[in-house]
């Protein structure tokens, strides 16, 4: 029962190393997001490149949507080795996550934290472009 025990302990610190990965990843894509769409503000791109900066954002988002989509795969085989290693040896240290369902990546990518932050930075960068094509036209620029 103690190597039970063991195995136990081995294996979920595995997987919350995974998680924990799998989370820093995210943190620092928002980071980069966040960075790109500072830096188009503070360098007050042309009206007409602007829209450029939708096609990065939307790839920020769809790379943090899958990051984590994984993750919670992972927090799904955590809580599976937490409730039946004790009685059950099958997938012992098997770190794979085929034997979950996922979730869509359009309903992760759309989710209260994903949906939140980069919706409203899509919101941003919408009403920015406005602006600077309502001054562009206003100034004759």
């Amino acid at each position: 029962m103690n190597e039970r025990k063991q195995d136990l302990l081995k294996e979920i610190d595995l997987i919350q190393s995974i998680i924990n990965r799998m989370s820093n990843t995210s943190f620092l894509i928002k980071g980069w997001a966040v960075t790109m769409i500072s830096f188009i503000f503070a360098f007050r791109a042309n009206p007409e490149t602007l829209p450029l900066v939708f096609i990065p954002l939307i790839l920020f988002w769809f790379l943090d949507a899958y990051f984590l989509q994984q993750e919670r795969l992972y927090r799904k085989l955590y809580k599976w080795v937490i409730e039946n290693r004790m009685t059950d040896d099958s997938h012992l240290f098997s770190l794979s996550t085929v034997r979950f369902k996922k979730s869509s990546l359009l309903r992760v990518m759309f989710s209260i934290t994903l949906g939140a932050f980069y919706g409203t930075a899509l919101l941003l960068n919408v009403i920015y472009l406005i602006f600077r094509l309502w001054v562009g036209i206003n100034t004759g620029t």
